[in-house]
């Protein structure tokens, strides 16, 4: 695409990108191995990690309930950010322009933003599903049906949200064709960068995405967890006369409160760099200096990422079920076999009589 065809407020906006003459920023050779391992790290376990979850809730007939299959779908939008957004960002980053095509170019975001809000929606599902399974006991439960209908109509959504990208991502060379040099040796460098119809409608879609995938869905987790962590420090005597031992108990409540909180701690902790970091950068990109940019934005994006390693933690390895299952797997591939006994442990306890009708299992 040619400058020419470009409107004003694009070419005002191009002409404040902080952009990097790698002579007057070099990169350091201990910064770029860093990141590479860093990178491979995060994509490494991150496959390996969320390919076993998956794996384990599928083989598992007894692991197929709502929250789980909203964790398998967690899981998933979280592969396909480790197989198609990392490895990409993480040549991007190194290369400082943009070698992989015009396809990728527009598929690449594209991903991204779909792969995050389906990962949003998906613990927003579990937060409400938990919810109405704990605050109303013997009210309406969704089965195993509805949250299949669930998962299908958040990567719609998901998709529909994500598809201005492959609309305003372009390639291109424009920005280093008038630059005052005498030697131009940035003429076949190409960049890969959003070109909105005017800056207020970037402004306007990024800021929405600030909203709707972190801002509104962390407000919404954090109203029904602490409403959930209410209740249960309510329940506390009736679920001591429960029939289960005391200590197996005490335990197990202490086990869901960990999930509980490191759902909506990681979920917080992990986006907010990268979120405050894009906010700075839509509104303020001029406060970023040129030659930090990359390090600060890498920084901020591995922190994201390793959202991809942690949920797999949280939501598989710290439930006895998933370990116990991930070690009948490795005793059957070693060719051996231990059967493997399922704890239940009712979460969702208003009295005695409805602890008969009405519980929720530590199967999550």
């Amino acid at each position: 695409m040619e400058m020419s065809h470009m409107n004003n407020s694009s070419k005002a906006f191009w002409a404040e990108m902080p952009w990097v003459d790698l002579n007057e920023c070099p990169t350091s050779l201990s910064g770029t191995t860093f990141l590479i391992v860093a990178y491979s790290t995060v994509i490494a376990v991150g496959l390996i990690g969320n390919i076993c979850l998956v794996f384990i809730i599928s083989r598992q007939k007894e692991m197929r309930n709502v929250t789980n299959i909203f964790i398998a779908n967690l899981s998933c939008s979280d592969i396909l950010m480790c197989i198609v957004c990392l490895p990409v960002t993480v040549i991007y980053t190194l290369m400082d322009r943009w070698i992989l095509g015009e396809a990728l170019c527009k598929v690449t975001p594209f991903v991204q933003c779909m792969s995050v809000t389906v990962s949003i929606f998906s613990l927003v599902l579990i937060a409400l599903e938990r919810y109405q399974l704990i605050i109303h006991p013997t009210g309406w439960k969704p089965v195993v049906g509805h949250s299949y209908l669930a998962v299908a109509i958040t990567w719609l959504v998901a998709c529909f949200i994500s598809l201005p990208f492959l609309s305003f991502n372009i390639l291109t060379n424009a920005p280093f064709q008038n630059l005052s040099l005498p030697f131009n040796p940035f003429t076949d460098h190409f960049i890969c960068m959003e070109l909105w119809p005017s800056e207020q409608n970037r402004l306007a879609y990024t800021t929405s995405l600030l909203l709707f995938q972190y801002c509104l869905p962390l407000l919404l987790i954090l109203i029904c967890y602490l409403r959930i962590f209410l209740r249960l420090r309510r329940r506390k005597d009736v679920v001591e006369r429960a029939r289960e031992p005391k200590q197996k108990k005490a335990k197990g409540a202490k086990r869901i409160n960990t999930m509980l909180a490191s759902i909506v701690a990681v979920f917080a902790l992990c986006w907010l760099p990268l979120n405050v970091f894009n906010t700075l950068f839509d509104w303020h990109h001029g406060i970023i200096p040129a030659c930090q940019h990359n390090i600060i934005f890498s920084a901020c994006h591995l922190t994201a990422m390793a959202s991809t390693c942690v949920n797999p933690v949280i939501y598989g390895f710290l439930n006895s079920n998933f370990q116990k299952e991930l070690r009948a797997t490795l005793y059957r591939c070693r060719c051996w076999g231990i059967p493997e006994s399922y704890e239940s442990f009712p979460l969702s306890t208003v009295s005695s009589e409805v602890t008969k009708v009405s519980s929720l299992s530590v199967n999550t």
